[in-house]
């Protein structure tokens, strides 16, 4: 498996305990970074520690139930990070998921929440854990979505909120330089929770998961024909956060097999 130079770095992983995070905290691991983690769903975040704990010990793992939009939460972790590790070499905010509406059917209640999800999720977190950055000469990956380049009718409220997203990231790589590197991935298909429920709640039950993937794929017109895997983008997270990217900034990935229609 393809690793990367992380001896000696501490990461910080949002929304790690499933998906792409989970799978980021894992190739971060392998790599030789400590990594501290959270996510909002406690009892699934002690099974994950639990399980990486067995594989590559508890002095390299830090996990803490919060939500990223309670700020005085993440403080509280940036702080914890800072006792336990002493720096922060990577922050990577991976933001939930998107919001299926269109704009007749998207409230101002809808509208005001996927804006504070969106943007804030980013906002707190590098607020609380600039300090270290800095001092560390460190970077920042946010996990974003085609949409913000690419956006789709039955997305307009998430594919509005992640073109905010995309905007405050370049400007965070300006306002930070030269100190710390900021960057983005913007993700297509990516094979998640979400992709697994609405295969459970197909009408075409003849079909195998791997039939309704490669129809997927088809409908929305992917050259690479299928879904990515997590691993897929949490290479390319690491890739950004390393510094085998250290002349990237403002920059961003897309992992989308292809789905990008843009120069």
């Amino acid at each position: 498996m393809q690793r990367y130079d992380y001896e000696g770095h501490v990461a910080v992983v949002t929304g790690g305990s499933s998906g792409i995070g989970l799978a980021t905290v894992r190739l971060l691991l392998d790599s030789g970074a400590r990594v501290a983690f959270c996510a909002r769903d406690a009892d699934r975040l002690d099974r994950v520690r639990a399980e990486l704990a067995g594989r590559f010990g508890t002095d390299r793992i830090r996990a803490e139930a919060l939500s990223v939009l309670d700020a005085p939460a993440i403080e509280a972790f940036a702080a914890s990070v800072a006792e336990g590790f002493g720096r922060c070499d990577l922050l990577v905010n991976n933001a939930g998921q998107g919001r299926v509406s269109t704009f007749a059917d998207t409230s101002d209640a809808d509208w005001r929440a996927e804006y504070e999800l969106k943007l804030f999720s980013q906002i707190h977190p590098v607020r609380a854990f600039l300090p270290l950055l800095r001092a560390a000469r460190g970077s920042v990956v946010a996990v974003n979505s085609l949409l913000a380049l690419q956006p789709e009718p039955h997305m307009v409220c998430t594919a509005s909120a992640r073109a905010g997203v995309q905007s405050l990231i370049k400007s965070l790589s300006v306002e930070l330089a030269p100190e710390v590197r900021v960057n983005a991935i913007l993700l297509g298909l990516v094979d998640s929770g979400q992709w697994a429920r609405r295969f459970e709640a197909r009408t075409e039950r003849g079909e195998t998961r791997a039939e309704w993937d490669a129809a997927l794929a088809a409908r929305k017109g992917i050259p690479l024909a299928r879904l990515g895997r997590p691993e897929e983008a949490a290479h390319a997270i690491a890739f950004l956060g390393s510094p085998g990217a250290s002349y990237v900034t403002g920059a961003q990935i897309e992992v989308s097999g292809g789905l990008s229609r843009h120069i």
